[in-house]
């Protein structure tokens, strides 16, 4: 198991050969709180070459569970949350998988990362045997209202992944208009 810092590259198909699924776990931890708790919800969105969702079909989220190419799934999982991938149902059209984390504001109100702690993002094969794990810097997140944790990403006709840990202080807002969707 490769363990990767932030900007780092790995990559996924070229070094495992025949590996079309992948099972990517999001995960964290939160610090205990006798008020309102901020809610972390995962969600992943297949982008074309410009870096915009091709449409707002090629997203998974708690209320749209799969894409309709059957090549993103939520599943259950030791993780907080996880998402199946298999590779050859990508649409071609697909460049990269971007998988983010946001803290629902329909819950309890706006809030931030600021109890988020261990929060981290792995990747397993189909026998869930790690792959790779990124476990996001320690940091003041306070302001962080949604974070992209990392990307799989066709290069060279192979899979790699990205690791990122980019935070958003404008939430859900900013993840949409960066990707181009309508929520």
């Amino acid at each position: 198991m490769a363990s990767m810092v932030p900007g780092s590259n790995a990559a996924l198909t070229a070094e495992n050969p025949g590996l079309d699924r992948v099972l990517v776990g999001l995960g964290w931890s939160m610090t205990p709180s006798n008020g309102p708790q901020a809610e972390p919800v995962p969600m992943a969105v297949m982008l074309g070459q410009d870096g915009k969702a091709l449409s707002d079909d090629h997203l998974v989220f708690f209320n749209q569970i799969s894409t309709s190419t059957g090549g993103l799934e939520f599943v259950g999982t030791e993780d907080q949350e996880q998402i199946d991938v298999v590779l050859s149902r990508v649409p071609e059209t697909v460049s990269k998988i971007a998988f983010l984390v946001y803290v629902d504001p329909e819950v309890r109100g706006p809030g931030t990362f600021a109890a988020v702690r261990n929060s981290y993002i792995r990747v397993a094969n189909e026998q869930d045997a790690e792959l790779l794990r990124f476990t996001i810097p320690a940091q003041d997140q306070s302001q962080i209202r949604a974070m992209m944790f990392g990307e799989l990403y066709r290069h060279g006709g192979n899979w790699k992944f990205r690791a990122l840990g980019q935070g958003y202080q404008d939430g859900l807002a900013g993840v949409a208009r960066d990707f181009g969707l309508v929520l």
